[in-house]
């Protein structure tokens, strides 16, 4: 069996597909450390706004840099140019999986509700409307439970 790699990156498993892109876990063999690696579907990798789109949303994700949102670790290209960023992996799923399990006890649910908006407040402080908010774009750390935004494929600069 060959290891599937993605750059310097040993794929464990694929987390997430969408109609642009794969979400892949993988592991930084380097740092020991598990990451999210989103790569450019290959049916997209010759629209050139696509790829922009693609490349933009890493962009915009560095830029902001803050705990509350999903941090861009490196942007990269595939042997085949497509291009590729890895992220930091949080570890404990979407809301919309945990909502799959049940609803949300009221404390919770204004907990997350509130870890939300903060995060909103994150991203529009830097300029940007995150345009796709729905709970398969709110991710969960494992351990602290701390609510991070993803998924910035159709967030927009406030000066765009």
């Amino acid at each position: 069996m060959s290891v599937r790699k993605i750059g310097t990156y040993v794929v464990e498993e694929a987390l997430g597909a969408g109609s642009f892109a794969t979400v892949w876990q993988a592991v930084d063999p380097v740092l020991d450390a598990k990451v999210a690696i989103k790569v450019l579907a290959e049916n997209w990798a010759q629209h050139e706004d696509v790829r922009r789109r693609f490349i933009e949303e890493a962009r915009i994700l560095r830029r902001i840099d803050d705990e509350a949102i999903v941090r861009v670790h490196v942007i990269d290209e595939l042997e085949d140019g497509r291009p590729y960023f890895v992220m930091s992996l949080a570890d404990n799923g979407s809301l919309s999986e945990r909502l799959r399990e049940g609803a949300l006890p009221p404390t919770e649910s204004r907990s997350v509700a509130m870890s939300v908006l903060d995060c909103l407040s994150v991203v529009h402080d830097f300029g940007v409307v995150h345009r796709d908010i729905k709970p398969a774009n709110i991710l969960i750390e494992e351990g602290n439970g701390r609510v991070l935004i993803s998924d910035f494929g159709l967030a927009r600069a406030l000066d765009d």
